[in-house]
Formats: structure tokens, sequence, C-alpha cells
């Protein structure tokens, strides 16, 4: 039975703000500005039993043999080889030491063949006696150890080359090892539930640019062919625009782009085609190009363009040929086509990105710090599934930045997982984010997940780089906040540690005032629609190697990591979009504001040094803009005890989670195309076009406002204009008689006068000159 997890419009009295934290991490040696040099120092240290299996020999007799280490109630069991006698398994097992309960640790071989798998063998050791290991020490030595049989005896029952020992998460082992906390999982699935590292594929644009095709032969050859071109890499097809050529020499002119991966395997193939009827169509020729052969570019320079020869694929008439195809020559098509090295391949949301770095490494920047990630814990998970009639969750972590992605291991059956595991990313641009997802792992043996194989979002975290101070570490609990369609739902918390380390002062100012992308997203710019284009390919690209992996890092992740569907439209963002632009124009609202407290004269020695500071500004006007940036920098210097001291989060508040109905959350999550019908989907549209009205009333007002500028002197209204013209022959006498500087007097002290000589009521006369002048509102149906 699925394990249905219920939320509501805002969970009630749950806490989203983020936590700081005091983890013990470095062995207690860290403080919030410390730096050490260790390579495990932002993590809470944990120490584990590791033993590794290497191989055996001198088995009598036995020919499946397989091992079994036991610690307590915890069991690891190596795979066996049927009929071999002299096995190597090279195992690592990981014991958690907090967890071990016995005095002993018990490597016993079995034989697979027996009906009761019979014990052939067996070695004890003492846990006070194993010896300790902390890295950079040189790994243990693995020894030769005789078994012993039920009764103690030592000779005969062959020889077990292992190693033991004492040591932590820093082991080299440790990644790859069977742990005592998955140990309830077994055969295949143990393997998804290890930590990996996964690099991205480089990406490259591939621009085909389609110039014209030559001696068509169309097969109806009384009527104009309507010829567009179709170009196939992998699984992602494009076509070209119709030619306006109706003929059998075409042009288009046309660039159609592609993302691909390292290695190139798949070739691209570019079809003529000719559309005779609705559903049919006819190919007129084809050609295959192979990537490995395409030239590649850094620059805009100019490109040779190639003739390629077109090969029409006929259906053979003769029965003798059993229907196979014939390749005969039908004409060629004229192209250029490149490999783009100059372009960042946009895999991410621009404003998410973790990297703007070139296809080429040749244009790379270099390196400005280092980033350094300690994901420590989580706390207080929901269940996600239902195992033996209960609610269970198995997370695992994925961090991403740049090409490098990580995943933690799988903590199995718990709602409070440790992992304390660390990663470490290259950073050449401070205008970067990472992103940490938290997922709950459905591929393993036992878990009764109806809902599908895929793997349940539990939460994500985004930190700005740009935001952190250097070599500083930042600990805080995360919220896991997850949208739902029932409303947002807090899944837990998590612990990270967070340090940016800068290795050179210089290079990191200067890097804010270089370009954002390479220099090909301005020499030649891509355009909206390509760009969200390619973004879809590249996503797909990533969704597909990656889930090749290792275990697979799986499509769903690979999205959710990537902020596929950001775009779709969403009422609720949309609102809290437009709360963010006008909470921007505050500072002129607040300037506003004051300047009426001071026309106002509520406070007349407020009143009197505003007049007084006007009257300086006016007669010396080069003390403006000293006097500008001062005042900016007395602002934030005044700001600076206000500062963020945490790196900002998920927020509720400016998300309007708290204020949105549910059925635009149900629209929000339903699918495109939608598949929704009837009465909701007619709601919905009314809704649409009542906020599309209001936005049209928006844009007409400020379109009626420009317009009416215009026609000051378009002579449309045969008063007005000539009332302006008078207006500005006689600003022109007096401007040229009286100084400017007296001119901005007069109209400051004028704005600034007292209430008792205004009608405040009343508009001005400019004010009443302007909404008489015409706008082209009357002319619109």
């Amino acid at each position: 039975m699925p394990f249905k997890i219920v939320g509501t419009m805002q969970q009630a009295n749950v806490d989203f703000s983020l936590k700081a934290t005091s983890p013990n991490i470095g062995g207690g040696r860290v403080s919030g500005s410390e730096k050490l040099t260790s390579s495990f120092d932002l993590v809470e240290q944990m120490h584990f039993l590791y033993v590794r299996l290497v191989r055996a020999r001198n088995f009598p007799g036995i020919t499946n043999p397989f091992v079994e280490v036991k610690i307590g109630n915890y069991k690891g069991t190596t795979k066996f080889f049927e009929k071999k006698l002299d096995p190597e398994w090279n195992q690592v097992f990981a014991f958690a030491k907090d967890r071990i309960q016995a005095v002993s640790v018990d490597v016993i071989v079995k034989n697979k063949e027996s009906v009761n798998d019979q014990v052939i063998g067996k070695l004890a050791f003492d846990v006070p006696d194993i010896p300790s290991r902390v890295p950079p020490d040189s790994p243990l030595a693995p020894q030769w150890y005789s078994l012993e049989d039920q009764d103690g005896r030592k000779g005969g029952k062959g020889e077990l080359m292992l190693a033991i020992w004492m040591g932590t998460q820093a082991d080299e082992v440790f990644p790859d090892a069977w742990h005592s906390d998955a140990a309830t999982i077994s055969g295949e699935s143990i393997s998804n539930t290890r930590s990996k590292v996964y690099i991205s594929p480089r990406l490259w644009y591939l621009r085909v640019n389609i110039i014209q095709a030559q001696d068509l032969v169309p097969t109806n050859k009384n009527r104009n062919p309507e010829v567009y071109v179709k170009a196939i890499l992998g699984n992602m097809v494009l076509r070209s625009r119709f030619s306006p050529d109706n003929n059998i020499n075409p042009t288009w002119n046309e660039d159609l782009m592609f993302v691909v991966a390292e290695p190139f395997d798949d070739p691209l193939i570019l079809s003529v085609v000719d559309k005779l009827d609705v559903n049919k169509e006819d190919v007129l020729g084809r050609c295959t190009v192979h990537l490995s052969k395409v030239g590649k570019r850094l620059l805009p320079t100019p490109l040779a363009a190639n003739w390629y020869n077109l090969e029409r694929v006929a259906l053979a008439q003769d029965n003798n040929q059993n229907d196979s195809d014939q390749v005969k020559f039908a004409s060629r098509l004229h192209l250029r086509i490149c490999l783009e090295g100059g372009y960042h391949v946009l895999d991410e949301s621009i404003y998410y990105s973790s990297d703007f770095r070139a296809t080429s490494k040749a244009l790379w920047p270099p390196t400005i710090g280092v980033l350094e990630l300690g994901i420590l814990n989580a706390s207080g998970l929901l269940p996600m599934k239902s195992k033996d009639g209960r609610g269970t969750t198995d997370a695992y972590c994925v961090a991403k930045y740049g090409p490098k992605w990580v995943r933690t291991r799988t903590i199995v059956d718990s709602f409070a997982p440790k992992w304390n595991e660390q990663y470490t990313w290259e950073v050449y641009d401070p205008y970067t984010v990472i992103t940490i997802g938290i997922f709950d792992n459905s591929q393993l043996q036992g878990s009764n997940n109806t809902g599908g194989s895929k793997d349940p979002r539990i939460g994500k975290v985004r930190i700005r780089l740009s935001t952190l101070n250097t070599d500083k570490i930042y600990t805080h609990s995360y919220p896991l906040i997850v949208l739902q369609p029932n409303g947002v739902k807090k899944m837990g918390e998590i612990q990270l540690a967070v340090r940016f380390t800068c290795s050179s002062t210089w290079d990191l100012f200067q890097s804010y005032t270089q370009p954002l992308f390479p220099q090909m997203h301005y020499l030649l710019p891509l355009t909206v629609y390509q760009i969200e284009s390619l973004r879809h390919q590249a996503t797909l690209t990533l969704s597909r190697r990656l889930s090749c992996a290792e275990p697979a890092l799986r499509r769903e992740v690979v999205e959710y990591m990537l902020d596929v569907g950001s775009n779709v439209w969403s009422l609720r963002r949309g609102r809290a979009n437009l709360e963010r632009l006008v909470a921007t124009f505050n500072l002129l609202v607040e300037a506003w504001k004051w300047f009426d407290y001071i026309c106002k004269w509520k406070n007349p020695i407020s009143t009197m040094v505003a007049h007084l500071v006007f009257l300086i500004l006016a007669l010396f006007p080069r003390l403006v803009l000293p006097l500008a940036f001062f005042m900016c920098i007395v602002n934030g210097a005044s700001q600076f005890k206000n500062r963020p001291r945490h790196p900002p989060h998920m927020d509720t508040r400016l998300s309007l989670i708290d204020s949105t109905h549910a059925d635009e959350l149900d629209e929000e999550f339903d699918t495109f195309p939608s598949s929704k019908n009837g009465e909701v989907l007619k709601r919905r549209y009314d809704r649409l076009r009542s906020v599309a009205g209001r936005m049209m009333s928006i844009v007409g007002d400020l379109a009626t406002q420009t317009e009416r500028f215009h026609s000051m002197l378009s002579w449309r209204d045969p008063r007005a204009t000539p009332m302006f013209l008078a207006f500005c022959l006689l600003a022109t006498i007096v401007f040229y008689f009286i100084p400017f500087r007296l001119f901005v007097l007069g109209v400051g002290f004028f704005a600034m006068r007292h209430p008792r000589f205004r009608i405040s009521i009343i508009p001005s006369l400019p004010h009443n000159f302007f909404r008489r002048l015409p706008a082209r509102t009357d002319s619109m149906i």
C-alpha cells in the first residue's frame, strides 16, 4: 500500500526558518572563522570497523566458497564463485562503531554447494585488539590467516587473506564498502546504496547552417515542391522552415542547433523532404555526417561551406530484390557545420547556474578558489513509503556544482540519517549556485513503493557563493520544503557545513568586472527560442548519460536538480515576481514620502534645513554628484551592522505559499498540455483571461501616456500643438535671459511651498494640459 503524505495549504505552527548549528566538526577544533587543512574538517568524525576480504587458497574439496562477516546482529556476505578453489573477492565491509555491541568479529567461510551452507572454517578477532588507521597513513597490508575448525584447531581448512582495522569515513575504501547501515539490502540493490561522484559529459553546441539544395528530383514533376530539411541526431529531431523558393533549387540560410555530448557516438542525418499532402511526404534525399569529422571553432570566424551528396532511398520494384532499398544519387545539399566551443551550454536556469565556462578548455578562466561542502545529517524526515506495514525512508543526498555531481550513500530506514561526507569543487566564478537535493531511494529490495520506481524528492537547498564570506565555515540547518498540490510541506531539515576558500583576493574582486558568459554569447547571441530549446536538449542528454552510471543518477533526480519546468506558467510565481518588482521601488516610494513630508511643513525645522541644502546645491551644482555618492556611502555603512549573517534559503512568504488558493496549486502541477477538461479548464481559462485583462489595461495605459508625449508635436489636436509650441517659444526666451540655477531654485521652492499657499486637491496646469492630449485609443477597435 502506498504511504500517503497528507499536507495542508501551509502547516500550522511549522518553523520554516534557517537555524545556526554548532556541530562537532574537525574533531571539535573548528570555530566559525578558523581554517584547517584537514580533508574532512567539515563533518563529524564517524568511526567504522573495516574488514577487507581479499582472497582465499587451499580449500580442501570446496568448490563454491563464500565468506560471512558477523558482528553481533550485523552480517555481511561476499559473492561466491562457482567451482573455484582459489576465489578472489576484494570486498570491504564497514560496520558503524557506535552500533557495535559484540566483543568479537567472526569471519566464517561456508560452502554454497551444501544444502545448509556448511561451515568450513572461521576466524575470530577481539574488537579491543583491532588496530586503528587514520589517513594519510598507508593502507594496512592484508595478511594470510589459517582457518580454524569448530573446535578451534588450525590446519587443513585453508587460508584467508584479509585486513581488519578501525578507521573513519576518510578511508579511501569508504565509498565502495558494504555498510552495516544497509544490512537489510542484498543482491544487486547494494550498488544503489553507495556514494558516488559523477562527472557530466562535455556538452557542445552543434550548429548546422542549411544554405541551399541543388538539383532536387521530386516524384511529381508537374507541381512546385514544398521542401524543408529534417535533421536527426540520436533521439532529437529538428526541422527547418519551408523554403520560399518552390523549385528544385531551394534556399533556406537557416541555422539548426543541437546539443551533443562527448564522445560523439550518433551521426547527424539530414533529409530533404517534400510535403505532398497533409499526411504524406516524400524524402528527396538524405546524407549522413559523422561528428568526429566536423570542425570546431571558438570565435565567430567565417565557416567554409561544403557540398554534401544526397542519397535517395527508393523502393525497388523488382520482386527478386525482396523489396530491399536501392541507394541512388539524387542531388546535393550546401551546408556549414561546426561544433561551437565558445559557448557555455546552458543545462541549468541562468538564475541558479553553477557554471558559466565555455565548452572549450582553452577559454576557461583561472580558478579563484575552492568550495567545500560537508553533508552532515538530516532530522525529522517524514515517511516516504510503506514497508512491512509501517512508514519508512531511505534517504540519500545529491549535490551539483559545475559538471561535478556527488551522491551520498543511502541510509536505510532512518528518519534522522547521518552521512558526514565531505566534497570539494573548484570555483571559477563567485556568482554561482550549489544545489543540494535529498531524495528517497526506491530502488532497494523490500520497498513497496506503489507510486512507481521513481525516487521521490524530499527537498532542495541552494547556496549562492557570492553571499558567503571567504575562509569562513557556515554551519546551518536548512528546512526541506516541498510544494505539493495540496500545499507546502516541511519534509524535515538537513544540516550542512559550507566553506568558500579564496586563493587570490585580487582575482576574486576582478571576477566581478568580467562578462558573465563567454564572448560568443555576445558576439553571436542566441535567440530566446534557441536558448530554451537547447536547454531542453541539454537536460535530456545529461539525464540519459547519468542514468547509465552505476548506481544510476535517475532522470527525475537530474531534472529536479536542474529545475526543469521552472518556466511553466504559475499564477503564484507570477504574483510573487510582481511583488518583488514592486518591492524594488520602495526606495523611490520612501523618497517621495519624505519629499511630501517636507512639502507639508509637518516639521518646520526639517523643512527649512531641506530648503537650505537645496539652495546650496542649486548655487553649487558641482556638489550634487559628490553628495549623492557620499549619501550612498553613509547608507551602506549604516546597514553594515544589519548585514545578513547566514546564506539565503527558501522563503515561503516571498513565494506567496501561504496566500495561494488550492486551485492555483492544482493548476501549477497540471501537465502540459493540460490533463483537465470541462468545468475546471473553463474556470482556469476565465481566471487567466481576467489576469491577462488587467495586464492588458496596464499596458494600454502605458501606451496612452507615451502617445500623448508624441501628440504634443504631431498636430493631432489642432489647438494643443500650437499651445505647446507657444510655450516652447516663451521658454526659449526665458531660459536665454534667466540663468538655469534661478529656474531650478524657483521650481524647487515652489514645489516645497507652505501648504497655505497651495491647493493640493486641484491638479496642476501641466497635468491638466497633458491629460487632454489625444492618443490612439480612439482608433482601437
